[in-house]
């Protein structure tokens, strides 16, 4: 369970200049250290309904759930403090989507941004207050208790005790790597994708967020489509985009970002809608699919199973300072890693949620959240399957192919002679092959590569024969 103590609740307050958002903190790091209620920041917002509406987006989708709808609590929303700006993140309560609110130094008008990370009260009352602020009235935002002293006086207490999945803190993880491989893909004025989502049929129980449909960037406009085509974006369940529509009148444009990687059988890859908004920035990330959350996408996998990959995490750990953008070549200098390793430390700290990445500055960035990287084997069943795999002496080499496993539930692992990439015959490879990342038998020939663990090798009489017999039984 994960508890939350605020000092009371998060609220909008109307005062003579204006109204104030004041968002009460629960636990938190900072530089001097873990904090109770940490105070981050006290200032006016340079666009106070666009931030409203904003706010109002991140705290939705936290509160969402896209993929069978239930009721139940929702995870307050991840606030850190870099310094020179502010960054509210949420997920859904099925892990399919993440959104990320960035405001900037020019979104800012206060005193100094602290650094730090913890979580915010988001309750009913505050949501309905933010979707009334509108106009030109000046607006306060606090994060953090105003007064300290009010522990003593009223006592004023907000506890909520709520289940921490762990597709939660892993879906963290897997997005950060995902957006690393994004690359732009158009930008449009809000106009046209406003416009495209006044188009898209309202879900109903029946259709809803199992749809997968496209669009095709042509000039500044989108063109929708049924079905992919060279150069299309993937909208998978677009009606998530439907959290979008409040927030595009306040923007200037919409830039598109879509996975490189392998998509899934129907055509379908993660994407990211990024709006810009005076002095913000805001972040909404879609799984491939609706039903997929991005706790089982299997990005971090490789990175994981390689043996220095804890150490090196440890290190680079040390180095970082919730700085709003990670310079790898810096770290790689002051580590004495190199990038590449740098790369796979910050991965492995993804898994406990300590590193995200920003797609409009091509940069990962530093937060902290009180889980430990060392438990990530735990949190990921294939990588604790592969592992198991190598420790039993289940992994056999005999040039391209790998026997792995025991009996019948042994399989191969063909190592392809142009690429170097690897398949196997596990029913699990062939209905994902590359889009969820790599199977348990593929992490378990990886590893014992890296170690050099080689059980005894089959006979090189028969062994093509046996194992082109337990491709098709398997694939079967």
């Amino acid at each position: 369970m994960q508890t939350y103590t605020y000092l009371r609740p998060s609220a909008v307050r109307d005062s003579a200049t204006g109204h104030s958002v004041v968002l009460e903190t629960s636990g938190g790091a900072t530089p001097a250290g873990e904090a109770a209620n940490p105070h981050f920041f006290s200032g006016l917002l340079t666009a106070p309904a666009a931030t409203a509406t904003a706010l109002l987006a991140v705290a939705d989708v936290a509160a969402a759930r896209y993929y069978r709808p239930t009721g139940g609590a929702s995870l307050d929303p991840v606030v850190t403090a870099d310094g020179d700006r502010l960054r509210l993140e949420s997920f859904s309560g099925c892990c399919g989507v993440y959104a990320r609110l960035d405001v900037l130094a020019p979104g800012l008008d206060g005193d100094d941004v602290g650094r730090g990370t913890t979580n915010v009260d988001v309750n009913p009352l505050l949501r309905r207050a933010l979707a009334g602020i509108g106009g030109l009235d000046p607006l306060h935002l606090a994060i953090g208790p105003e007064e300290l002293t009010i522990r003593t006086f009223d006592g004023e207490f907000v506890e909520k005790k709520v289940p921490l999945p762990e597709r939660w803190l892993r879906g963290f993880a897997e997005a950060q790597v995902l957006a690393a491989a994004f690359t732009p893909r158009a930008e449009v004025p809000a106009v046209e994708v406003a416009s495209l989502l006044r188009s898209l049929p309202r879900p109903t129980s029946r259709s809803a967020i199992r749809t997968t449909r496209w669009v095709m960037p042509v000039g500044r406009t989108l063109r929708p489509t049924t079905r992919p085509a060279p150069g299309a974006v993937c909208l998978p369940g677009p009606e998530r985009l439907l959290t979008l529509q409040t927030v595009l009148r306040h923007a200037t444009t919409v830039q598109m970002y879509a996975s490189t990687a392998p998509p899934a059988a129907d055509g379908a890859t993660a994407v990211a809608w990024e709006v810009k908004l005076p002095g913000m920035r805001l972040t909404l990330m879609l799984s491939p699919s609706a039903s997929r959350g991005f706790s089982g996408e299997g990005s971090v996998l490789h990175d994981l199973s390689t043996g220095q990959a804890a150490a090196d995490a440890e290190q680079v750990s040390e180095l970082l300072a919730w700085e709003p953008r990670i310079d790898i070549i810096e770290l790689s200098r002051q580590s004495g890693l190199s990038p590449d390793r740098v790369r796979a430390a910050l991965t492995t700290l993804g898994t406990s949620g300590q590193v995200g990445y920003d797609l409009a500055e091509e940069a990962y960035f530093h937060r902290y959240l009180p889980y430990n990287a060392g438990t990530a084997v735990t949190r990921n069943p294939r990588l604790h399957d592969a592992q198991a795999l190598v420790a039993d002496g289940g992994v056999r080499f005999n040039g391209p192919l790998a026997w792995v496993g025991q009996g019948d539930d042994a399989h191969v692992v063909r190592s392809d002679e142009t690429s170097g990439q690897l398949s196997c015959t596990c029913f699990w490879w062939a209905k994902n092959r590359s889009s969820r990342g790599p199977c348990k038998h593929i992490l378990a020939v990886g590893m014992a590569r890296d170690t050099g663990t080689d059980a005894a090798a089959l006979p090189r009489a028969d062994s093509g024969a046996t194992a082109d017999s337990a491709a098709s039984e398997s694939v079967r």
